[in-house]
């Protein structure tokens, strides 16, 4: 089965919305059947100081678990995808902290990433979503 670029980026979506450990094993399983390589990242922390942070760790994790190759071409999809998806974010979220989770998912060439997350305000959390798309060789090695 072929998947479009709206099936990446609805995975990267669920990944992200997914409440629980045990939720995200069990989605990851059902993309994996698919054909979909997955990952899921939390985070957490004022906005602007933990932007490095969840950029590192994104690119970690989608090395870590093969959805992109350990080089400058994969490392250079997730920065740049999520990058994209925080700059959606960032009038809501400059300034206040914020948590939540990082979704990535792959399908051949088709690359997305979706971030949900809670911005605090006061008492009351507002909520943000953003989701960010990059196109990767189809086929890509691990050597630089």
């Amino acid at each position: 089965m072929e998947h479009s670029s709206l099936t990446v980026g609805r995975a990267a979506l669920r990944l992200a919305l997914s409440e629980t450990r045990d939720d995200e094993k069990i989605l990851r399983q059902s993309l994996a059947e698919k054909g979909i390589r997955s990952v899921a990242v939390d985070f957490g922390g004022q906005f602007l100081q933990s932007l490095p942070k969840i950029i590192e760790h994104a690119v970690v994790a989608a090395q870590r678990q093969n959805v992109v190759a350990s080089n400058h071409i994969g490392e250079g999809a997730v920065i740049g995808a999520i990058q994209d998806a925080l700059e959606q974010l960032k009038l809501k979220a400059i300034g206040l902290n914020v948590g939540g989770k990082v979704g990535i998912a792959r399908y051949r060439e088709h690359f997305s990433v979706a971030i949900y997350m809670g911005v605090g305000v006061l008492h009351l959390n507002e909520i943000a979503v953003a989701v960010a798309h990059r196109s990767l060789p189809a086929h890509e090695d691990n050597n630089p």
